[in-house]
């Protein structure tokens, strides 16, 4: 817990704003609402900016009421929220904005901060990227790994087999292991 918080003993009304210190996606403030409203049911939280759109260096994204003990003491929680949230969406959004007339998606991987995976698929997707799997049981992701313990061609063709609806990707290091596996039934 907040030692430091802790030392003021008497409740004390209070109004803070919260800033962007830059340019950015913003995104967290739900999660942000939900921490206050945790630590007390009557802080209020009101969301001033849309999550997901475009803010400007010193735009209010946050107006919280409350006591200010309560206030400070979920007051790093929320911003950790925000700032990586943000940050995440904010990133992926200047790789949507390299590809966006390449033909191209900006996709994440599922390699994510332990517990942090939901988080951070949705500040990807927030930032106007698409998810990859969620989880090794997603779909089939024929890797070099694989690869390099059996037959491209045969795994494929088992993953076609086996597929019962799920997608099949197959990553490639050459064109011969893409030849081997043209003309076979993916979908």
């Amino acid at each position: 817990g907040d030692i430091t918080s802790k030392l003021i003993k008497k409740k004390i009304p209070k109004k803070a704003k919260l800033l962007t210190n830059q340019n950015a996606i913003i995104g967290g403030l739900h999660f942000a609402k939900e921490v206050f409203r945790l630590i007390d049911k009557k802080i209020k939280f009101i969301i001033k900016r849309k999550e997901g759109s475009f803010v400007k260096k010193g735009n209010v994204i946050a107006i919280i009421k409350g006591d200010v003990k309560k206030i400070l003491i979920g007051e790093r929680v929320a911003l950790n929220f925000i700032g990586h949230i943000s940050g995440v969406a904010t990133k992926t959004n200047k790789f949507v904005k390299l590809v966006k007339k390449k033909n191209c998606k900006i996709c994440c991987t599922r390699k994510t901060i332990p517990n942090l995976r939901i988080v951070q698929k949705y500040a990807v997707k927030l930032g106007g990227g698409i998810n990859h799997r969620f989880n090794l049981s997603d779909q089939y992701l024929i890797k070099d790994n694989h690869v390099a313990s059996f037959d491209i061609k045969t795994l494929v063709n088992l993953a076609i087999r086996n597929k019962k609806r799920k997608k099949i990707t197959v990553e490639v290091d050459s064109l011969l292991q893409l030849n081997k596996i043209l003309g076979l039934k993916f979908n």
